[in-house]
């Protein structure tokens, strides 16, 4: 089964499950599903910064500021976040839900849920997924973001994730 087949949670505008759809129908017929995603730092307060493998089917060769990934059947944002992080990057940690919101950039419209998580500066990413990855200060990271290309989630999930932090503080 490749990545846009497995199986996801539909769900509605309260983000209740409807039922269990492919990724791919749930993609092509704009329904909502799960998506949790994680913005990484390292004990320093940089930003871990990911480029998208060729490879991969959705946006390859982009940039992310996040890693992650659709949520399975039954996982909670958590649990689909840390899943994520030991797929994509080796790294065994858990994610701290920050807060959900419907994304509807990318593909199509989904709910996701941004963690946060602080991680060893040492990752060791899956190449079929992660072509590049480096770690930049804010101030870099918010040069790169006007400068490099990113997948759509990414902008929005950081911007809400900057406001997020700033609001806490």
């Amino acid at each position: 089964m490749s990545v846009v087949d497995e199986l996801v949670e539909r769900v509605d505008g309260q983000d209740r499950v409807l039922g269990v759809v492919s990724r791919r129908e749930a993609i092509r017929e704009g329904w909502l599903h799960r998506v949790a995603v994680t913005v990484c730092r390292d004990e320093r307060g940089r930003f871990l910064v990911l480029r998208r493998s060729e490879q991969v089917s959705r946006f390859p060769g982009l940039y992310e500021v996040e890693a992650g990934g659709a949520a399975n059947v039954g996982e909670s944002y958590e649990q689909a976040a840390a899943r994520e992080l030991a797929e994509e990057l080796g790294i065994r940690a858990l994610p701290r839900l920050l807060f959900t919101f419907i994304n509807r950039s990318g593909l199509s419209p989904h709910w996701l849920g941004v963690h946060e998580a602080v991680v060893p500066d040492t990752v060791v990413p899956d190449p079929h997924e992660v072509a590049w990855h480096g770690w930049l200060t804010e101030p870099e990271l918010d040069s790169a973001l006007l400068e490099w290309r990113f997948t759509p989630d990414s902008h929005e999930a950081f911007s809400r994730y900057l406001a997020f932090r700033t609001a806490q503080s």
